[in-house]
């Protein structure tokens, strides 16, 4: 099922605004959110030492969430707790860097929706449509079933090997640096 939105058009003047006044309102306000804007790009820069504890924070919480919920086994859990702690710094660089090219905007877009005050009806309405998808050729279940499980083995199977190189450079790393 799909939830498609449609906006209404029914939005109206206040009577007691007139279209000009209207205009200089809307004028400030945007004018206004892009200081807004600006004070949260330079909040960011003088503060970022203070973004970075808090990505490293959330990067510490998320990967070992993450890591939890996709792999059950203990051994390949340890070592991807492992490898994730080691690929922080990378994290750290990529992360502060999207945090101050995106988030000054999208907080900035959050407190404008907030300080919008917009009615409940101005809202657009959700219509649920249930859509069908075809198959262009019908498989027999214990075939595709089959063909699922092959799949699931050549994906545990590059994994293994994935890991036990990472686990290989990794030991060629702590002997060469001891």
């Amino acid at each position: 099922m799909t939830i498609v939105r449609r906006n209404t058009l029914n939005r109206t003047v206040s009577p007691s605004v007139s279209p000009p006044e209207n205009l200089t309102e809307k004028y400030m306000e945007a004018e206004r959110m892009h200081d807004v804007l600006l004070l949260l790009q330079n909040l960011i820069n003088s503060e970022e030492a203070t973004v970075k504890l808090i990505l490293d924070c959330l990067y510490d919480v998320g990967s070992v969430n993450l890591i939890n919920q996709k792999l059950r086994l203990k051994p390949l859990n340890r070592v991807m707790k492992l490898i994730a702690r080691m690929s922080k710094p990378v994290f750290r660089t990529i992360a502060l860097n999207w945090f101050k090219k995106n988030c000054p905007q999208l907080i900035t877009n959050w407190l404008h929706t907030q300080v919008a005050f917009e009615k409940p009806q101005n809202k657009p309405e959700q219509v649920a449509i249930e859509v069908v998808q075809l198959e262009p050729y019908a498989i027999p279940q214990t075939e595709n079933l089959s063909q699922e499980v092959q799949n699931l083995r050549y994906q545990i199977r590059w994994l293994a090997g994935i890991s036990i190189t990472a686990i290989a450079i990794l030991v060629v790393t702590a002997i060469r640096l001891n």
